[in-house]
């Protein structure tokens, strides 16, 4: 009998990523059977933000281990809380030598477009894996049967051309959910392109750069889209306060004690992300090498 590869008999772990509500966890029970229930893992977060399901791969027996991790946007957590948590476990995986075979990044097929929301998580997810990392992602459309089939192969090809065309360009691949256990484990099999962990940026720029969070690529995405959401905030406060000054309107003034207190909470998850000066300075020197 043919001897397994020292990498074959190691513990593959999946790490499904995606938007709150793209369906992250369905797409785990359904590859696992677990109904929701996690199971223990050496590799398991301190917190409970970060699951972990342990399954036997129904073909070949190799233990796979699924990780779900938070989508940005979430109800109770900042994206800069978000952002911790996912880059404290890559960056434990990384130091741990875990064998990241796959990463998993859900879209819900049944959106109509792409929206802000939207394109900000993807952003994150492409800053937080970098190019290097693609031949061992696939972005994985959830909810078909939300969908008439044509539209939702029509929309897909608008994606890829429109919006996945750089990620699919590092060798990224797509495939379709279709609410199956044998669905769940086939993009599992054909996801990862190669043998390697996936060399997540993240986790490189973090361990090997020794840059902090709020240094690295995606930290300073994160920064990027902070700062654009307060603007965004701030022109939508001053057209309710035009309309505040026009008429005593109690769900006008609501509504803007709602925004300014959003801009509040935008503005300390930015102060989080600020880059000390000495710390920027001393970053400038080693980028030219003195």
């Amino acid at each position: 009998m043919t001897r397994k590869s020292a990498r074959s008999q190691q513990e593959r772990m999946v790490v499904v990523m995606g938007p709150t509500g793209a369906g992250k966890s369905k797409f785990i029970e359904y590859a696992t059977g677990s109904n929701g229930n996690s199971v223990g893992h050496s590799w398991r977060s301190h917190t409970s933000d970060i699951q972990t399901v342990r399954a036997v791969h129904p073909t070949n027996g190799d233990s796979v281990v699924f990780v779900d991790t938070p989508g940005f946007d979430d109800t109770f957590k900042s994206d800069t809380e978000i952002l911790t948590i996912v880059a404290e476990w890559l960056v434990g995986a990384k130091k741990g030598k875990v064998y990241v075979a796959t990463i998993l990044y859900l879209h819900r097929i049944s959106d109509i477009r792409m929206s802000g929301s939207a394109m900000k998580n993807l952003r994150l997810f492409q800053s937080i894996c970098g190019p290097n990392a693609m031949l061992n992602v696939a972005i994985v459309t959830t909810m078909w049967s939300k969908v008439g089939r044509k539209d939702g192969i029509d929309r897909e090809e608008e994606l890829r051309q429109e919006v996945w065309h750089d990620m699919v360009g590092d060798g990224c691949g797509i495939a379709r959910f279709d609410d199956t256990p044998e669905s769940a484990w086939r993009i599992v099999d054909n996801a990862s392109q190669t043998q390697a962990s996936a060399n997540v940026l993240l986790s490189s720029e973090v361990v090997d750069t020794h840059l902090r969070l709020n240094e690295t690529t995606v930290g300073i995405t994160l920064n990027a889209e902070l700062e654009k959401l307060i603007k965004d905030r701030k022109n939508a406060a001053r057209k309710f306060k035009g309309y505040a000054k026009n008429g005593d309107n109690v769900l006008v003034k609501k509504e803007l004690d709602e925004i300014e207190t959003k801009i509040g909470e935008i503005a300390e998850q930015l102060q989080q992300m600020k880059i000390p000066f000495t710390r920027r300075i001393r970053l400038f020197f080693k980028s030219k090498g003195n």
